[in-house]
């Protein structure tokens, strides 16, 4: 903000500071006032009926932040904007009264009012509520951002939610559609006999995943823990417990970088069914996503950031990591090929590999640059290298790949799913051969939880707010976290004469 900018700032404050002060001095304090709001502005509009006479309309009473004023002489028009969105007042002079008139047309963009009176539609068709009373229950001492410009640096948006949510109604939207689709998925999960629990976000082993984790101190018990980088191995601890279905969709946390499929925290879904696999997971994960679909969205078809149509109905897709790797490379022995001949093989795709890397990376890197960013409609790409995943079974067939699927959508992995490994004795050796000389890592209380006897089982994550870029088409996973991280902004001193006296 420049100093022109600054100085506008802190006179509309003194402009809006005077009018509160006006306002308490006529005996109206806006912050002790309440209202009782009785409808909406969508239950309003349902609630018009076009053949009943407006005198014999129902009496509504709402509430909502005023976001424009038209006065002209003795009426006025405004809207305000409540949780649903915006709908139109109209004010006369003759029906509100002189006193209370004057006192609503000198209102500012940005102040909470309530408002009373029956509804009517006005020539140009637009449904009205006519102001037969009134209050203001909150002062907005600092403006709005422009109307027409809005918040267009994508900073400002992300610390100022509370405004991106006033001003941008598709950002509005976006988050009510999130809302609705978590609710839609524990509905889902709920029918299909699952149970919702809550485990610890404090871990004193970061176990399973392969990320760095944030430390924290835990003064009473005056040791490190970590918050968790995953779910997984205290809901695979209630699988042992008995609980045979269970999901839960908590936070998760990864001392990580940030980008636009990235947040450091983020929500994670993850479901876990005895007697199941990863193919039982197929069939959940589908079901899920187009119930979703059907109840929320209202369509199967869904357009991404870049305007591709996205195809979610019917059966998807279904094809093996090695087949995939050999189609992008044109190598049907790419697998039996040494390091050295894939690191050349890399080199004549375009792609840039650390030569350090394990064979199986390499390998992955080939599928993460060339091949997962080609798969916009849905994929199940089954049967990764069994380095990859220390936690699922080995496929009896081929040992050296896990029974496993990575759903992709839209370029990107959305779910990946497992056959959970049960066996606590190969468990304990993919663990080892992940973490190397750094056994003292290993989760040993899950380990024994094992050897007590946990079932078969499929299990699922799925990563709820990549799934919310993709059913809402935002093109950055900040877009659909209300509170993103961010460095934090320098504070400068309050103003004494910006100092509420209240």
């Amino acid at each position: 903000m420049n100093n022109k900018d600054s100085d506008n700032s802190h006179d509309l404050f003194a402009v809006r500071k005077a009018k509160l002060d006006k306002l308490r001095e006529d005996g109206i304090d806006p912050f002790r006032q309440n209202w009782d709001q009785t409808h909406t502005s969508s239950s309003v509009k349902v609630l018009y009926k076009p053949e009943v006479e407006e005198q014999e309309q129902v009496e509504v009473s709402i509430a909502g932040r005023i976001t424009n004023l038209n006065v002209m002489g003795k009426a006025m028009f405004a809207k305000i904007l409540d949780r649903d969105g915006k709908i139109q007042i109209y004010a006369k002079r003759d029906e509100l009264g002189e006193e209370k008139y004057f006192k609503l047309r000198k209102h500012d963009i940005g102040d909470i009012i309530g408002v009373s009176g029956p509804v009517f539609v006005t020539q140009t068709g637009e449904i009205t509520v006519r102001v037969l009373d009134y209050a203001i229950v909150s002062k907005s001492l600092r403006p709005l951002p422009d109307k027409w410009a809005g918040l267009t640096d994508n900073e400002k948006v992300y610390r100022n939610r509370h405004l991106d949510l006033i001003v941008n109604e598709e950002s509005r939207e976006r988050f009510k559609k999130r809302s609705a689709i978590i609710s839609c998925i524990r509905r889902y999960l709920e029918a299909q006999d699952f149970m919702e629990v809550e485990t610890s976000t404090l871990h004193h082993i970061a176990g399973g995943a392969a990320a760095r984790p944030f430390v924290t101190h835990f003064n009473a018990l005056d040791c490190d823990f970590y918050l968790r980088i995953a779910l997984e191995l205290h809901l695979k601890r209630l699988l042992v417990g008995g609980f045979d279905r269970i999901f839960e969709i908590g936070r998760v946390f990864r001392n990580e970088g940030l980008s636009r499929r990235h947040n450091p925290e983020f929500t994670m879904l993850e479901v876990y069914q005895a007697y199941s696999d990863f193919r039982g997971m197929m069939t959940l994960i589908h079901g899920m996503i187009q119930t979703i679909c059907k109840d929320v969205l209202g369509t199967t078809t869904i357009a991404n950031s870049e305007g591709v149509d996205i195809e979610l109905g019917g059966e998807w897709r279904e094809v093996s990591y090695k087949d995939l790797i050999m189609e992008v490379t044109k190598d049907v022995d790419w697998f039996s090929r040494s390091k050295d001949e894939k690191l050349v093989a890399t080199q004549e795709l375009g792609i840039s590999v650390n030569p350090e890397l394990e064979d199986y990376e390499i390998t992955n890197n080939v599928f993460e640059k060339l091949v997962e960013p080609t798969l916009i409609q849905p994929t199940f790409v089954t049967h990764i290298p069994k380095e990859l995943c220390p936690l699922a079974k080995l496929n009896e067939k081929d040992p050296g790949v896990l029974d496993v699927f990575e759903l992709c959508i839209n370029g990107q992995e959305i779910a990946p799913a497992y056959s959970e490994q049960n066996d606590p004795f190969i468990q304990k050796e993919m663990f080892e051969a992940q973490l190397g000389e750094e056994t003292q890592d290993m989760d040993m209380e899950f380990l024994t939880a094992m050897e007590q006897g946990m079932p078969p089982a499929g299990g699922m994550g799925v990563g709820i707010d990549r799934l919310i870029i993709l059913l809402t088409g935002a093109a950055n996973i900040r877009d659909t976290i209300l509170f993103p991280a961010l460095r934090p902004e320098k504070r400068k001193e309050i103003d004494p004469e910006e100092k509420s006296d209240g």
